[in-house]
């Protein structure tokens, strides 16, 4: 699959597929995909697929989905709380 982003080298999904599920009307749903990219995608790729408005608003269903970066994200997330980036 050649549209397949690199990160999911094991899902059969596409770019415009994984784009999809990252706008599912479910929370939930939309969460697993948003903690797929931020688990396996480079840093810098991640705000290709999210910004930190989503991130910020779908955080009560991404943390448990995050599995061993779940002390980076929230390390950043609290940095930009307080440094004023993110609204607490």
């Amino acid at each position: 699959m050649r549209d397949r982003p690199y990160f999911l080298w094991d899902v059969d999904v596409t770019e415009a597929e994984l784009r999809d599920r990252l706008s599912a009307a479910d929370p939930d749903a939309r969460a697993q995909w948003e903690a797929c990219v931020m688990r396996e995608a480079r840093y810098d790729d991640v705000w290709r697929y999210l910004s930190l408005e989503q991130i910020a608003r779908d955080w009560p269903w991404i943390v448990r989905h995050l599995g061993r970066r779940r002390a980076f994200w929230e390390f950043l997330l609290q940095g930009w709380r307080e440094d004023g980036l993110l609204s607490a």
